[in-house]
């Protein structure tokens, strides 16, 4: 359980670098371009998800890889929305939309949502007493 914790743990690092959004002009964005704030809070949660897994609470480390993955949910919204409020300036709703369209989501989320899972779903592996009595 420790180790595929530890290993959603390390996906969620790595995840933060990698890029999350590509901007036409610009390139390619990770967490720290997007927003300093939203990169500093998946920093904190990841530390206290490493706090709960070294004393070994499960609960603990669901709790932040449930934070982490709200985190990722509102990140992506946040980003689709700020998308169509940069292009507020055009007339028609439907240039909004589209031009809003050109900013994509990269393969980085992937790895970021993947960790944040890998960091929820084990469960203990506490075996209870499987002996079949007679």
């Amino acid at each position: 359980m420790k180790n595929i914790q530890l290993l959603g743990l390390l996906f969620v690092v790595v995840g933060s670098f990698l890029p999350l959004v590509h901007v036409p002009i610009i390139g390619n964005w990770n967490y720290w371009k997007l927003d300093h704030y939203l990169a500093i809070a998946c920093w904190i949660f990841t530390a206290c998800a490493v706090f709960g897994i070294v004393n070994n609470s499960a609960k603990i480390v669901r709790f932040f890889g449930i934070l982490l993955i709200l985190l990722f949910v509102f990140t992506l919204i946040a980003v689709k929305m700020q998308s169509l409020e940069y292009f507020s300036f055009l007339p028609f709703k439907s240039w909004r939309e589209t031009f809003a369209g050109v900013v994509k989501l990269k393969w980085g989320w992937i790895v970021e949502f993947l960790g944040a899972f890998m960091m929820v779903l084990p469960g203990n592996n506490k075996k209870v007493n499987q002996r079949t009595q007679i």
